[in-house]
C-alpha cells in the first residue's frame, strides 16, 4: 500500500459539510451585486509574472515575498494570481471594454500567496472582487460601499462590522508626505520593527499600519498624511461622507489606513470586525484611477473592493448567522423494498423533484434490509421517510414516516406531492 498524498500545507479542501455554507455565501454576494447591475467576469488563474508586478508593486510583500511564480516550458514567468484586480484590468482592457465606457464588474475565485498558513489566512484563499471602471466621481465610491452595507445586513453582520475610511490623495500628494515621513522615520530608525526598517526604504506608507508597539510610539509624532492631501481629493472625499451620511451608513476616519498595493490613490476602505482576533479584516479597497494606464491602457478611473470568503464563512459560523436552509439538509428519503417497488420508487422520486418545490430528495441505492435501509434515512436528517413495498405498489400508496414524531401514514401516489406539501410547509 503506497503512501497516502496530502493535501498542500495551507490548501484546503472545503468538504461537503462546509460547501453549503459557501454557497450560501455566493449565492447572496449574486443577488446583491446582481441588484446594483454588476455584471460576473471570469479570468485565469495564471497570469504574465509582469503584470502583477507592474499592477501591484514590486516593492509590495505580495510580489517581493509572496507569489508562486514560476517559468513554464518555453521559459516565460507565470504567477498564480495573488489578487484579482490586476486580472480583471488585464482582462477587461484586452476584450476592449474600458475606454470610453462605464463598467460594472464582479468575479469570485481562488488566490495563491505564499505565506505561514493561520486561521483566516491560507496559501490558496478565495475572495469576491467587485470593480467598477470609467466613473471618477465620488458616488461610485459611495455606491460600492453602500453594496456591501446591504450585503453585511442580508447577512446578517451588519452590528459586527465597522466601516474605516481614509482618503490618501493623488500621486504628487503622496509622495511629498513620502519624503516627509522617510525624513522623520529615519532618525528613529533603529527603534522600528525590521520590516518597518525594510519599507523605509521600498514602501514607506505601509509603516503606517505596522502592528509592532515600538513603531507606532515613534509614528505618535510623525507628519499626517491628512496635511498633505490635495485639494481635489479632500473635495472628494467630503462628498463620499456626505453621501455615506444621508444612506445612513456609519464609518469611522483612520488616518492610518493606506492599503498594502501601490495602485491605490484617493479614497480608501475597510471593513473589520473584532470577531476574529488578528485577521480582523474582512473587506477592503478604494480607487485606483491610473492602474489601467499603468498596464497600458488608456487612463481609465476606477474604485473596487476584495473580500475573502474563507474570512467571512469563519465569521458566520463564529456569530452562528447561518441559517438552517442554508445547510445541507434532505427533506424527504426514500426507501424500497422488492423490484416493483425499487421501479416504484425511482418514479416517486422524480414525481417529488418536478414538483418544483426545490424539496431535496434522497433515494437510498445499494440494497439492503429494511433495518439498514431506515437507518440510513434515520441518519440523513430528513423530515420524511417514503417507504415502498410490494403491497403499496399493489394498492398504489406510499408510507410516510414523519422522522420527527414517528408517525406514519399510507398516501395515494396522485395525493402525494399535496400531502408533502401541506407537511413541509405547514
Amino acid at each position: 500500500m503506497g503512501r497516502k498524498v496530502q493535501a498542500i500545507r495551507g490548501m484546503n479542501d472545503i468538504l461537503p459539510g462546509q460547501s453549503s455554507v459557501w454557497q450560501y455565501l455566493e449565492k447572496t454576494v449574486t443577488e446583491v451585486v446582481s441588484g446594483y447591475g454588476y455584471q460576473q467576469i471570469r479570468f485565469p488563474i495564471v497570469e504574465h509574472t509582469e503584470l502583477f508586478k507592474r499592477g501591484v508593486g514590486e516593492t509590495t510583500d505580495i510580489v517581493e515575498k509572496e507569489m508562486y511564480t514560476f517559468d513554464d516550458r518555453n521559459g516565460e514567468s507565470l504567477t498564480l494570481r495573488p489578487e484579482g484586480t490586476a486580472s480583471c484590468v488585464r482582462a477587461a482592457d484586452q476584450a476592449g471594454l474600458l475606454f470610453n465606457q462605464t463598467q460594472r464588474l464582479w468575479y469570485v475565485g481562488p488566490m495563491f500567496r505564499y505565506e505561514r498558513p493561520q486561521k483566516g489566512r491560507y496559501r490558496q484563499f478565495h475572495q469576491i472582487g467587485v470593480e467598477s471602471f470609467g466613473m471618477a466621481t465620488p458616488d461610485i465610491d459611495a455606491e460600492l460601499i453602500i453594496l456591501t452595507a446591504r450585503l453585511w445586513k442580508k447577512l446578517g453582520l451588519l452590528e459586527h462590522v465597522e466601516l474605516q475610511l481614509n482618503t490618501i490623495g493623488v500621486a504628487a500628494a503622496r509622495e511629498a508626505f513620502k519624503a516627509a515621513l522617510v525624513e522623520y522615520l529615519t532618525e528613529f530608525k533603529d527603534q522600528l520593527d525590521e520590516d518597518s526598517q525594510r519599507r523605509l526604504t521600498t514602501n514607506p506608507l505601509r509603516i503606517l499600519d505596522s502592528k509592532d508597539e515600538a513603531t507606532q510610539k515613534v509614528l505618535a509624532n510623525a507628519p499626517s498624511l491628512a496635511d498633505y492631501i490635495d485639494e481635489e481629493s479632500r473635495e472628494h472625499f467630503e462628498r463620499l461622507q456626505a453621501i455615506l451620511k444621508a444612506n445612513d451608513v456609519p464609518f469611522v476616519i483612520n488616518r492610518k489606513l493606506v492599503r498594502g498595493l501601490d495602485y491605490y490613490g484617493k479614497t480608501v476602505f475597510e471593513w473589520v470586525t473584532s470577531h476574529l482576533g488578528a485577521q480582523a479584516t474582512v473587506c477592503a479597497g478604494g480607487r485606483y484611477d491610473g492602474l489601467v494606464e499603468q498596464l497600458g491602457g488608456r487612463a481609465t478611473p476606477a474604485v473596487g473592493f476584495a473580500m475573502g470568503v474563507e474570512r467571512l464563512v469563519l465569521l458566520l459560523e463564529t456569530l452562528e448567522l447561518i441559517p438552517s436552509e442554508a445547510k445541507d439538509t434532505t427533506d424527504i428519503f426514500v426507501v424500497s423494498f422488492g423490484n416493483e417497488a425499487e421501479l416504484q420508487s425511482f418514479v416517486v422520486a422524480e414525481a417529488l423533484r418536478n414538483a418544483g418545490q426545490g424539496w431535496t430528495v434522497l433515494r437510498h441505492c445499494g440494497g439492503g434490509n429494511f433495518k439498514n435501509q431506515m437507518k440510513k434515512a434515520d441518519k440523513s436528517g430528513a423530515r420524511f421517510t417514503l417507504i415502498l413495498g410490494e403491497s403499496e405498489v399493489a394498492e398504489g400508496v406510499v408510507q410516510v414516516k414523519d422522522m420527527q414524531t414517528g408517525e406514519q401514514t399510507s398516501c395515494a401516489n396522485d395525493a402525494l406531492v399535496a400531502s408533502l406539501l401541506e407537511k413541509l410547509n405547514g
